[in-house]
């Protein structure tokens, strides 16, 4: 990935820590930023299929957004929180190399194939 993305990627995962704070987030809501939405890993035990997308769905950058227009509507605290946490995830694992999967398995992702090219 180039440099520019990976400063863009960094950018908005600090944007995402910033936040916390506002938000009055506990130490554990940062933890959850770092490894929590990777529990959508446990999909691919039903197959690359499911697998994909239960990842997808929780690091998606648009969930996240329809999250924050959902407390627009209806002011739940806790789902500020969780929308800042995948935001910040689907960042840092973007930033990582880690992008949204394909359905042909967890190496497959829409910012190339995960691992050394062959």
């Amino acid at each position: 990935m180039k440099w520019s993305l990976k400063l863009e990627e960094l950018a908005m995962l600090l944007i995402s820590i910033y936040f916390l704070p506002f938000l009055n987030a506990e130490w554990c809501w940062y933890l959850l930023m770092l490894i929590g939405p990777d529990i959508s890993m446990l999909g691919y035990f039903m197959g690359p299929k499911a697998g994909a997308f239960s990842y997808n769905l929780f690091h998606h950058k648009g969930v996240a957004i329809a999250l924050v227009f959902i407390c627009y509507f209806f002011p739940y605290h806790n789902l500020l929180l969780i929308a800042a946490v995948l935001f910040g995830h689907s960042s840092l694992d973007r930033l990582l190399g880690f992008g949204l999967k394909y359905n042909r398995g967890f190496k497959f992702t829409h910012l190339g194939k995960i691992g050394k090219a062959k």
